[in-house]
Parts: structure tokens; sequence; C-alpha cells
């Protein structure tokens, strides 16, 4: 089965997590946490910074790694590595998903999530007790 990696940017701002639902693909009207495919030769850090500015015209610092999380869909494995961003400038524009939301904790569950990123919901509600 093909693996892809990707990271996926956790961004938390006055207690609120930024989700992101798909406009396009596969997946489209699912929710995620924005990110993207990670290029031959960057670090995940490195890919995060430069997906996100691409999709949502936005610069982030990337903090702390909370997951990496494993994934089997019916046609890939998805290895996802998640990271804990705050924002450092830009107005988070969508110019690839078709809406956004900031969710408070007790807000998490009320999305549609995708498979992958639901694995992270639990773990992200004990981050922000």
């Amino acid at each position: 089965m093909k693996t892809i990696k990707v990271v996926a940017a956790i961004i938390k701002k006055d207690n609120k997590i930024f989700a992101t639902q798909r406009g396009s693909g596969e997946f489209q009207g699912g929710w995620e946490f924005p990110g993207g495919k990670i290029e031959p030769g960057e670090t995940p850090e490195n890919a995060l910074v430069r997906e996100i500015m691409e999709e949502l015209d936005t610069t982030i610092q990337v903090n702390e790694l909370v997951d990496i999380v494993e994934y089997d869909y019916p046609a890939f494995h998805l290895s996802m590595h998640c990271f804990l961003c705050e924002l450092v400038s830009g107005d988070l524009i969508l110019k690839e998903h078709q809406d956004a939301k900031w969710l408070m904790r007790d807000e998490l569950d009320f999305v549609a999530w995708l498979p992958a990123d639901l694995v992270l919901i639990e773990k992200l509600k004990k981050v922000m007790e």
C-alpha cells in the first residue's frame, strides 16, 4: 500500500482550534486540520510553514509535535505529523477550503472530521483543558 506523508497544523488561538473543510477531491466536505504533503528534502516543519502559506496566505510558527497519526485509508496509508502552531501574520484566507471555523474544546465533536484527523480529537481535548 502506498504511504503518503503529510503535515497538519493545529492552530490554537484564544483557547480555540482552527479547522478547515475540504473544498475538493475525494474527501470534499470533510473537516480537517490544514496542511499538506511533505515534499522531498523538506522537514515536516518546513512543509507545514509552506503549506499554510499556500493554502491560507498566513505565516505560522510551528511549535510542539502533538502526534504522528498513522491511518489506513482504503487506497493508501497516511502518515501525518501534527503540530501545535500559532499565527504570526496573515488573515487565514481560504484558497483551497470551502469553509473554516474556530472551535472551542466543547465544539470539537460538532464537525464531521476526516477519519485520520478524528484520531487527534480526544488528545486535543486534553491539551485544551
